[in-house]
């Protein structure tokens, strides 16, 4: 969300299994590539996860999550991230 304007910018979900982490792991990911591809390399990103920043530092997601038909569609988005 842009806290400018109250503007939604993405917005995935809600995934019948998944954990909090990986979904603010996900945003984050998301805000990230929003920045490279629009050249704002400065533009805040704000999270309190310090699980989902320690994954993005060390290009790593350490869940527990099952991976399974069900939590397949999230995953496939953890990998492409």
């Amino acid at each position: 969300m842009d806290t400018n304007t109250g503007k939604v910018i993405f917005r995935q979900g809600p995934f019948p299994l998944g954990t909090n982490n990986v979904g603010e792991f996900l945003a984050l990911v998301h805000a990230l590539a929003l920045c490279k591809r629009e050249g704002r390399p400065t533009l805040p990103i704000y999270t309190d996860s310090r699980t989902a920043q320690a994954w993005v530092r060390n290009k790593k997601v350490k869940t527990n999550l099952v991976r399974n038909e069900v939590s397949e569609p999230l995953w496939e988005l953890v990998d492409r991230a």
